[in-house]
């Protein structure tokens, strides 16, 4: 029997938690910050690390490769050139103004991707190891085991509860205005779990939880990650114009900019309490990846199935697997592994699973930007979607500036 990617993605996510939380593997190499000589981001002893990292993610992706029956010989051809944009994406990242401003590597990993498909053009060798969808899976299935409920708990209840009346009510407003404006309701429903939850992420697990359309989502990641940039300065520059307290200005930034590496530069900028209010608040948000995407997944299964109500078998079958993975993850580690072991072990194992969920993230976004071509994107919608996603993005600041004024401010 041959299983799904979204069994797979389940399954390797969870041999990466597994490895890690069993200590085979401790640490990861990583790429240091540098200013002008990219050559100082890594020492000469780390390069062969690096190459080793590059096969061990091979090694892993390659049993799903063989698992759904695809070829793996032209597969591992096209994943060392992958792994390798995505590690010039993240020694980008790494320069120390751009990460000062909170430019993460996904939107570098994105553009090199972008830079390739639309001079050059995707060559055919590569395209079998265009995996977005299984490296984006996996890469939610790890980060399950960073949403720790204890943490959230005990940085403070405000940003919880600012998060559970700000995502459903941005998520319906932004649902309701891409309906009525005319974009198909997938669309819609991807573009309002990007401006209502995290970003990213969210668009992600939406997009797989009711299997929408590959070119819906990377629209919806491109508007993302280049709405957050300018945000990232003229946020701040508001708040200081209208005097916000530090905690309401971390609490706004926290809840309207789109990339946690954003929230944290923007929050930054302001003040420290305010990074700090920030983070709390958008790790508040992703929380709740989760549970949308598996309200969404039901919601799309009992709506394709039309006025016949489906059977369990068929919503399990329907049911995007990696979402439960991500689930299970972070309840395994929060109300398991975290009372077991204690924060700090857990938190030396999540320092291991942060640098890989990155990797998987970087690939992914590499093949995004592979798998896309302007010209394609451009003619969704004609422009429409971007006005209404800057519209949901609008309504989002003012609505989340009331809610953390009076939670924060009062």
């Amino acid at each position: 029997m041959k299983l799904s990617e979204d069994w797979w993605s389940l399954s390797l996510g969870a041999t990466a938690l597994i490895i890690a939380s069993t200590r085979i593997i401790t640490w990861l190499p990583k790429i240091n910050k540098w200013s002008i000589n990219p050559s100082e981001a890594l020492k000469n002893t780390e390069i062969p690390l690096f190459i080793i990292l590059a096969f061990f993610l091979l090694a892993l992706t390659s049993i799903a490769i063989f698992g759904m029956k695809e070829n793996l010989k032209k597969y591992s051809i096209g994943f060392l050139l992958i792994f390798i944009l995505s590690f010039f994406g993240r020694l980008l990242s790494n320069q120390e103004l751009i990460h000062k401003w909170g430019i993460e590597y996904v939107i570098w990993a994105l553009i090199l991707g972008l830079l390739i498909s639309n001079t050059l053009g995707t060559p055919e060798w590569l395209k079998p190891a265009i995996k977005t969808e299984l490296f984006i899976k996996i890469g939610l299935v790890i980060l399950g085991a960073e949403i720790l409920f204890q943490t959230i708990l005990a940085a403070g209840t405000r940003g919880m509860i600012q998060a559970i009346i700000v995502v459903p009510v941005v998520w319906c407003f932004s649902y309701f205005l891409g309906t009525k404006l005319g974009l198909t309701k997938s669309f819609s429903a991807i573009m309002a779990s990007g401006v209502s939850i995290c970003g990213v992420s969210a668009a992600i697990a939406a997009g797989g939880a009711i299997k929408g359309d590959k070119k819906e989502v990377s629209y919806t990641i491109s508007m993302i990650l280049l709405v957050a940039i300018p945000m990232v300065i003229f946020m701040p520059l508001a708040a200081k114009l209208m005097s916000l307290p530090d905690a309401v200005a971390g609490a706004w930034i926290g809840g309207t900019i789109d990339t946690t590496p954003a929230v944290v530069a923007a929050g930054a900028l302001y003040s420290n309490k305010a990074m700090a209010i920030a983070s709390i608040v958008k790790m508040s948000q992703n929380v709740l990846i989760g549970v949308v995407a598996f309200i969404l997944a039901l919601y799309w299964t009992f709506e394709k199935s039309f006025n016949k109500k489906p059977s369990l078998i068929e919503i399990w079958y329907r049911f995007p697997k990696f979402i439960l993975g991500f689930i299970v993850a972070s309840i395994f580690f929060s109300l398991i592994l975290t009372p077991a072991i204690g924060k700090e072990l857990v938190a030396s194992i999540t320092n291991v699973t942060k640098e890989l969920r990155a990797w998987f993230f970087t690939m992914a976004f590499v093949c995004i930007g592979l798998d896309t071509k302007f010209s394609e994107l451009i003619k969704i919608g004609r422009g429409k979607p971007l006005y209404i996603f800057l519209m949901a993005q609008a309504f989002n600041i003012v609505f989340t500036l009331i809610v953390a004024y009076i939670l924060f401010g009062l």
